[in-house]
Order: C-alpha cells, then sequence, then structure tokens
C-alpha cells in the first residue's frame, strides 16, 4: 500500500516535516509493509523553508544580516543543488523579531531580505521561491530594492535610507546600479493575499495597524508607499501597484514584482516545487492536515490545496486537525474522506501542543485500523 502524507506544520507544535514523521509512524505501526512518501506541504507563509528543505533534500544557508531595525542576526534559507533558493522574508524581517514595544514602522526596513537574496545571488541561485508572510515591515521593498543595488534620492540628490521616514523625501530612484543577476532570475512569490500596494485595501491601510502603525502613521505610510511607486515607474519599471498581491509583506509583493516575479497562490507554489502531483499519482490513500481545520480551510488553506491534487487524480483523502470545528464536514463536499480530530482527551493548550506529536501518532494510527476494515482486511 502506497500512502502519501503531506501535512502543513500544526502552528507552535509542529513543523510540517515533523507531522509528516509522526503520521507516518502511526501509518507503520499498523501497516508495517506499507510505503509511506513524506511530502512535507506549506502554505507560503511560516514554514515554507522547512517544509520545501525537507521535501527537496535541500541545505540551509545561514546569513548574517540584519532585522527590520537594522540589528545583526543569524537566518537562513533554502538552497538546491539545482539553483533554487527557498526564502522566507520573516527570517529577517519577521514580526516575531521585534517585540512589540520595540516595533517602530516609520524607520523599519526590509533591507534583510535583500541580504538573503543576494547570498543567494552569489550561491549561484537561477531560480527564487520567496514566501512572503510575516514581515514588520511596510517600506515597499526599498530596503530590498536597495541593498539590491537602488538608490533612493531626495530631492538635493542625497541618498536616502531605506525606511518609511526616508521615502518621505524620496524625489527619484536610480535603477542603474541593481545587480544585473537579478535580470534572469526566475522568482516565484508564494502569497495568498491579493490586497493591492495602495488605497482602502492596500498595504498601509490593512496592514500597517498589525504591525503598530498608529493612525496618524498610516497616512504617512500610505503616501511614502505612493512616491516610491511613483518614482519607480518614472525611473521605467513596471506599474505594478494595482496587481493583486502587491500589498503583500508591506509591499514587498510590489517589491518583487518589480523584480520581474510573479505572484502565485502559496499552496500552489508550494506543491508543484515539492512535485505533489507526481508523487500522489497512483498512491493508495492521500494524509494530509493542519493545527486548525475548519470551514475556512477552504479559503487556501493547505489541505485544500492538496485534496485538489488527490482529488484529481481519484486518490481519497484523510485529514487530521489538531483542533476541528463543528463546521469542518463541509470539506467533506470537497474531496475529503474523512476530517479526524487528533486529541485524545481534554487538555489546555500547552499541554495540546506539547502532546501533539503523540496525539497526531495515535490519530493516524486508528485512521489506519478503520481503513484496513473498510477495506476488509
Amino acid at each position: 500500500m502506497r500512502i502519501v502524507i503531506a501535512p502543513d506544520s500544526f502552528k507552535e507544535s509542529m513543523s510540517a516535516a515533523d507531522a509528516a514523521a509522526a503520521i507516518a509512524r502511526g501509518v507503520r505501526a499498523v501497516l508495517p509493509d506499507a510505503e509511506c512518501v513524506l511530502v512535507p506541504m506549506a502554505d507560503g507563509g511560516e514554514g515554507t523553508t522547512a517544509a520545501l528543505v525537507a521535501a527537496l533534500g535541500a541545505g540551509l544557508r545561514r546569513v548574517r544580516t540584519q532585522d527590520a531595525l537594522g540589528r545583526p542576526i543569524d537566518a537562513a534559507y533554502g538552497l538546491t543543488t539545482d539553483g533554487l533558493a527557498i526564502i522566507e522574508v520573516a527570517a529577517a524581517v519577521g514580526i516575531g523579531l521585534v517585540a512589540p514595544q520595540e516595533r517602530d514602522i516609520m524607520r523599519s526596513s526590509s533591507r534583510g531580505v535583500g541580504d538573503l537574496v543576494l547570498d543567494a545571488l552569489d550561491a549561484g541561485a537561477t531560480r527564487l521561491i520567496v514566501g512572503l508572510g510575516g514581515s514588520v515591515t511596510t517600506d515597499g521593498g526599498a530596503g530590498l530594492l536597495q541593498r539590491l543595488g537602488v538608490v533612493l534620492l531626495a530631492d538635493d540628490g542625497a541618498a536616502l535610507p531605506a525606511t518609511p521616514d526616508g521615502l518621505a523625501r524620496l524625489a527619484r530612484v536610480d535603477l542603474s546600479g541593481l545587480d544585473p543577476r537579478v535580470g534572469p532570475l526566475a522568482i516565484d512569490v508564494a502569497s495568498d493575499v491579493t490586497n493591492p500596494l495602495l488605497g482602502p485595501t492596500g498595504a498601509a491601510a490593512v496592514f500597517g495597524p498589525q504591525k503598530g502603525a498608529t493612525a496618524e502613521q498610516v497616512p504617512l505610510l500610505e503616501a511614502a508607499l505612493t512616491r516610491l511607486a511613483d518614482a519607480l515607474v518614472a525611473a521605467g519599471a513596471p506599474d505594478v501597484r494595482d496587481v493583486p498581491g502587491a500589498g503583500a509583506a508591506g509591499g514587498l509583493g510590489a517589491a518583487f514584482l518589480w523584480l520581474g516575479g510573479r505572484i502565485r497562490r502559496g499552496g500552489e507554489v508550494v506543491a508543484e516545487t515539492a512535485r505533489l502531483e507526481a508523487h500522489v499519482r497512483g498512491a493508495d490513500l492521500v494524509i494530509t492536515g493542519e493545527g486548525s481545520i475548519d470551514s475556512q480551510t477552504l479559503s487556501g488553506k493547505t489541505p485544500v490545496g492538496v485534496a485538489a491534487v488527490a482529488g484529481r487524480l481519484g486518490v481519497p483523502v484523510i485529514a487530521f486537525g489538531g483542533r476541528v470545528g463543528p463546521d469542518a464536514d463541509t470539506l467533506l463536499d470537497h474531496g475529503f474522506a474523512a476530517i479526524v480530530p487528533i486529541m485524545r482527551e481534554p487538555a489546555d493548550l500547552p499541554t495540546a501542543l506539547a502532546q501533539g506529536a503523540a496525539n497526531l501518532e495515535a490519530a493516524a494510527a486508528t485512521a489506519m485500523r478503520l481503513h484496513a476494515l473498510g477495506r476488509g482486511r
């Protein structure tokens, strides 16, 4: 029996790779001869690098870089032997790297993301997958662009810092120094955010307050992003401000579009890169899951993407959830054979998180016993 195991992470409990390993242990406890194919998944946000590194057998490169406030930190990204770099912007400028009381959105920059891209280029990367989730910046990717050689200039010709405060004085940009290696780089941006760069549904208005922006700062951020977009278009860059997803990660979506990238649904990018469809073809069963499963899972979450692939190939799917909402049965109409909660007894959240792997393994074993019973074995 061939079983493809393709879960997302169980947030704060297990990485996708750890979850896949726990499910495999449960399967083999009941079906010791089963062929388990582990394909850890992600949706383009936190855990994308870890999932693809595990799925592809890639290496991790560690880089000395800087957080959103310019403080030195170490960050990692994935790199395959055939030149694919896998970067999460949150590794350098993640909101979790800056304590709430330290957040200063007007002086925060995405330069650290540029350090990761430069290191990948130095290492020979020809393709780039970028996960946009979880940034603490709203600089329109100015820091990334500056690190790659774009010069931000004031009216008097002075170079400006790549922060919203700096962009408030932006008059023009000079693209002549952009690293020439960026041109041929194939960039897939993994993001399920569809917000444009500007306006009432843009990066500043919607996501700025989540990153600590006050009501007074939101219009200042909007003005800074507008000046950056205008200056780039005037310099010959494409006008991407209205492209869905340009506002993701504080405008980093727009920056990667300006660099020639394309924004795609995160789960789709991960599934394609991990060759999920090839693994599922000919399988007897697919198992997926994530920390919480309910009707919102239908909004582009990993299990639904996995089920879509399996459904096209006629392979049944079981999903495990750390939490299964009362409306989760709606997923049964979207390609799932069963939705299975992993909790064995009531527990507080810290206990549930700590026991996640053991509970998932036990739930997988139980599901395999029922599956075998249904097959008459």
